[in-house]
C-alpha cells in the first residue's frame, strides 16, 4: 500500500512543485508533507470512517432507532477531519468545487442514472436493492440482511432479532459442529448467565480486555443491589471455579464441556448485524487435560473443525493460523484462528478462535488434581468459540447486487428449476430444450437465476438464492 501511495504521488507531481491529477476532477497539489506510509494510513482511516457513516445512514433508513441525525452528523464531522488530514499529508492545495464528473456505468450510461433507476424500482415493487457493493458496501449489507428476512432491528442498539431464516442457518452450523465435537467426547452443559463481581474480577489480566464491554445489573425493581452482577461476556470466570470442585484426580481428566448460549458485550463501536453486536449466539468449549501435548492436539483439531464449518458448509475459504502475542486471548498461552477474506472490502475478518490457555487459569482458580504418583499437579486448559458471525461472513462473501446468495448446505429454501416443454414449441425448439440439439445452450440450459413465485413465500424472499 505504501508503494502504491508513493507511485500515485509521483504521478501527480510536476516540475515547479505543483501538479494536477490525470483523471477525474482537477486537484492542485504541492509538496506532500507526509511519508507514503503516513499517507496510506490516513487514507485507510478515512475510508474506514466513510464505511461507518454509510452503514449508519443505512441503519437509519432500515429503522434503527440508534441511528439518529445527531449520531450521523458526529460521524460525518470525524470523516471530514480525517479527509482533511489525508489531504494535508498528500500536499493538496486546492480541491474543485461542485460535483465531480459523472462516472459511466454499465452500457456506457451514467452510473447515477442506473442507481436512480434501481432505487425507483425498489420503491415501486418493494423488491431489490438501491445500494451496490461497489458504491456503498455498508448500505448494501444492511439492506441485504433486512430484505433477505434474516434480521429485524430492535429498539436497543446493537441487539437484533434473528428471523427464522437466519436461525435456520445457525441450526445447520450447530448440528454439524455439535456432532463432530461429541465424537471427541465433548459433553454439552449450561452455566448461568450472570457472574458475580468477585468472580469476574478474580482474573484481572483476563477480564481487562473485556472490562469496557461488560454489562452490569445494578437494580432489582426499585431497589439497588448490594453487589452489582455482571452479564457474562465469556464464561471462563463462571466455569473454572466449578472445575476446581469437580476435578480431584487424574481419573477425572480429560474434562471436555461445551455450551450453546448467548453472551453480552456492550460494544461502543458501531454495531453491525451478525458481525459486531451487543448480544450474540455462540458455542464455547472449555476443556482440561493432564498435559500440554493433549491440549495442543485438541486446539488444532477444533481449529480444523472451524475450517470445515466455513469451507464445507458455508463455501467460504479461510486461512488457519496463530495470532500474534498482542492479539492472543487475554490470559491465554496462545490463540489459533481461521481468517476469512471479504473481496468487496479487501479485508480479512476473524472467523473463529481456538485457544490454549496453558496453566494460567488453573493457577488462578486452583484447578489441580492428584496425579498417578500421588502428587498434586495443575491442569492444562483450552477454550474455543464460534459465533453467529459465521452467517454475516457468508453473506458478505457470496452476496451480490441482486441480493442474498447462500451456499446450498445452509440455505433455508432449496429451489430446483425444472423446464417444462410447451405444446406450442416447434420440433426444433423441443430438441433444444431436451438437449438433443448442438444449440441446446440457447434454450433452457444456460445458467440462470431462479425466481421463486410460490405464494407461500413472501416476495422479498426471492432475494435468496443458492451459491454454486
Amino acid at each position: 500500500m505504501a508503494d502504491q501511495a508513493a507511485a500515485e504521488m509521483a504521478k501527480m507531481k510536476v516540475s515547479g512543485g505543483s501538479g494536477r491529477s490525470r483523471k477525474g476532477p482537477e486537484v492542485i497539489y504541492g509538496e506532500p508533507t507526509g511519508t507514503p506510509e503516513e499517507i496510506a494510513a490516513a487514507e485507510a482511516a478515512a475510508s474506514t470512517q466513510g464505511s461507518k457513516v454509510a452503514a449508519l445512514k443505512a441503519a437509519k433508513k432500515a429503522g434503527d432507532a440508534s441511528a439518529t441525525d445527531e449520531a450521523i452528523q458526529a460521524e460525518v464531522a470525524i470523516l471530514k477531519d480525517l479527509k482533511a488530514t489525508a489531504d494535508k499529508l498528500k500536499g493538496v492545495i486546492e480541491k474543485p468545487k461542485g460535483a465531480p464528473p459523472k462516472q459511466k456505468g454499465k452500457g456506457g450510461q451514467p452510473a447515477k442514472k442506473e442507481k436512480h433507476e434501481n432505487a425507483k424500482a425498489k420503491k415501486e415493487t418493494g423488491l431489490g436493492l438501491d445500494a451496490t457493493i461497489e458504491d456503498d458496501f455498508g448500505a448494501w449489507y444492511s439492506q441485504v440482511v433486512v430484505a433477505g428476512e434474516l434480521i429485524e432491528y430492535y429498539d436497543i442498539s446493537g441487539c437484533y432479532i434473528l428471523r427464522p431464516w437466519a436461525y435456520s442457518m445457525w441450526e445447520q452450523i450447530k448440528d454439524f459442529f455439535d456432532k463432530e465435537i461429541k465424537k471427541e467426547g465433548v459433553e454439552n452443559c449450561y452455566f448461568p448467565l450472570f457472574v458475580s463481581s468477585a468472580r469476574l474480577e478474580a482474573e484481572k489480566d483476563h477480564i481487562e480486555d473485556f472490562a469496557p464491554e461488560v454489562a452490569w445489573v445494578t437494580r432489582s425493581g426499585q431497589s439497588e443491589l448490594d453487589v452489582p452482577i455482571a452479564v457474562r461476556p465469556t464464561s471462563e470466570t463462571v466455569m473454572y471455579p466449578v472445575f476446581a470442585n469437580w476435578i480431584r484426580s487424574h481419573r477425572d481428566l480429560p474434562m471436555k464441556l461445551n455450551q450453546w448460549c448467548n453472551v453480552v458485550r456492550w460494544e461502543f463501536k458501531h454495531p453491525t448485524p451478525f458481525i459486531r453486536s451487543r448480544e450474540f449466539l455462540w458455542q464455547e468449549g472449555h476443556t482440561a487435560f493432564t498435559n500440554k501435548a493433549d491440549a495442543d492436539k485438541e486446539v488444532r483439531h477444533i481449529l480444523e473443525l472451524y475450517r470445515r464449518v466455513y469451507e464445507e458448509l458455508l463455501a467460504v475459504p479461510v486461512i488457519p493460523g496463530v495470532k500474534s502475542e498482542k492479539e492472543k486471548f487475554a490470559g491465554g498461552l496462545y490463540t489459533t484462528t481461521v481468517e476469512a477474506f471479504v473481496p468487496a472490502t479487501g479485508r480479512g475478518i476473524q472467523g473463529a478462535t481456538s485457544h490454549c490457555l496453558g496453566q494460567n487459569f488453573a493457577k488462578m482458580f486452583q484447578i489441580e488434581y492428584e496425579n498417578k504418583n500421588g502428587g498434586r499437579s495443575m491442569v492444562w486448559q483450552n477454550s474455543w468459540g464460534c459465533t453467529t458471525r459465521t452467517i454475516g461472513v457468508a453473506i458478505m462473501v457470496h452476496g451480490d447486487n441482486k441480493g442474498l446468495v447462500l451456499p446450498p448446505r445452509v440455505a433455508p429454501l432449496q429451489v430446483v428449476v425444472v423446464t417444462i416443454p410447451n405444446s406450442k414449441l416447434s420440433a426444433e425448439d423441443s430438441k433444444k430444450l431436451n438437449g438433443e440439439s448442438p444449440d441446446a445452450r440457447s434454450l433452457g440450459h444456460a445458467p440462470s437465476r431462479p425466481h421463486h413465485d410460490s405464494p407461500s413465500v413472501r416476495p422479498s424472499r426471492s432475494l435468496g438464492r443458492s451459491a454454486s
